[in-house]
């Protein structure tokens, strides 16, 4: 099949959404699909066999283009629009896959150009504006009613989780197909890629809780940091490591976890590779997911539980649609209650040791790479199999 395929973010970052994207693309090339994917100016290049980057060329050259809804990211969606009618107009295309936002360029493109489309859907757009302006709230029915358009009239739509298929369901009983994201940790992988990390950060004592992903508000860092002060008010000695975010945001949680008196306790780190953070995760005593916004299942939440680590989330929908209490501990979205949670499993290494062996089975169990290309291929059969590329 030729598939144009509409990124509206930086591509390749090694975050959420870039990352399924890479993962679609690696699929679709190595089963003979012709892509030409339009994305934004930013990011690192990618090598693919059969797949074309074509980059936006912005009059103003904004940098730092941040996850959920920017001004920055509408600027820049605006040349994408542009970047893909086009390619639309000189190429012909099978199928558009639209991802996030980029659904309403195609389904504007499906009325010009007669050419069907396939939406990704990542997360409810509606939801990340209101979580974002509040003020918002006043126009929840249009904004439902408008993000229910592209779901209408695509020919599939592809949600990423279980909560976002049961609000697909709501106008459509036919052309879901769920790709659920999977674990980025090789189960077979022994080696040791990346820092040690109790080494490099002088940790000489106590257990390590690991938090990795960006630090976006919706993540739950303010109550994180919160939770982390009432857990050292014990007499244990823990430490609390935050991999990834942006160094605005980094230098705001240092100065943060500083004014709660837990400097020397508190180590934001930085962006690492994705391909070392099995190894960091298996430095750690205890993974966390303070998330408090959003309904769609974090992409780290696959990989904490290939890990074998065991897991403390927030209970809600967020997580809940991917954890129970038979692989993680769940706890209310509030301070108490969250370090309540770390401590119990921090003091009880049998708790530890089963979560982490349950929840490590369960994921090579449904989220495997393996399953992802099925998925995958429930979309686009591979082309020597299918020589018509009908989807």
């Amino acid at each position: 099949m030729k598939i144009l395929l509409l990124a509206p973010h930086p591509f390749y970052q090694e975050r959420g959404t870039p990352i399924a994207v890479d993962m679609l693309l690696r699929v679709l090339d190595r089963d003979g699909h012709q892509v030409d994917v339009v994305t934004f100016h930013e990011g690192r290049e990618r090598n693919y066999n059969n797949v074309a980057i074509h980059r936006i060329k912005p009059w103003i050259n904004v940098k730092n283009i941040r996850p959920g809804f920017s001004f920055k990211k509408l600027y820049c969606d605006m040349f994408l629009m542009s970047s893909a009618f086009g390619l639309l107009r000189r190429r012909r295309y099978d199928l558009i896959h639209a991802v996030e936002e980029s659904a309403f360029m195609a389904l504007l493109f499906r009325r010009i150009f007669k050419t069907p489309f396939v939406y990704d859907m990542d997360s409810l757009m509606s939801t990340q504006l209101l979580d974002r302006f509040p003020m918002l709230s006043f126009a929840t029915r249009p904004m439902a009613w408008m993000e229910s358009l592209p779901i209408k009239r695509a020919k599939l739509v592809a949600p990423m989780c279980d909560d976002l298929a049961d609000e697909v369901g709501r106008y459509r009983d036919r052309g879901i197909v769920l790709i659920k994201d999977v674990s980025l940790v090789k189960a077979d992988d022994d080696s040791e890629q990346g820092d040690d990390l109790r080494q490099e950060l002088q940790i000489t004592d106590g257990k390590i809780v690991m938090y990795i992903g960006n630090l976006e508000p919706y993540q739950g860092i303010d109550l994180l940091l919160s939770s982390f002060k009432l857990l050292c008010r014990s007499s244990r000695v823990v430490h609390l490591v935050l991999i990834g975010g942006v160094w605005r945001d980094i230098e705001h949680y240092r100065a943060y976890a500083t004014e709660l008196g837990l400097e020397g306790l508190v180590y934001l780190i930085g962006p690492r590779p994705v391909d070392h953070i099995g190894h960091y995760m298996k430095q750690a005593d205890l993974l966390v997911s303070p998330r408090i916004h959003g309904t769609n299942t974090p992409m780290k939440i696959y990989s904490y539980l290939h890990s074998g680590t065991p897991i403390v989330a927030t209970d809600l929908a967020t997580h809940t649609q991917i954890l129970n209490h038979e692989i993680a501990v769940l706890a209310a979205p509030e301070p108490q209650a969250f370090a309540e949670a770390m401590a119990v499993v921090l003091e009880d290494a049998q708790l530890r040791h089963e979560l982490g062996q349950r929840a490590a089975a369960y994921a090579e169990r449904e989220h495997s790479y393996e399953r992802f290309i099925a998925s995958v291929r429930q979309l686009y059969p591979p082309v020597s199999a299918h020589p018509e590329g009908a989807v």
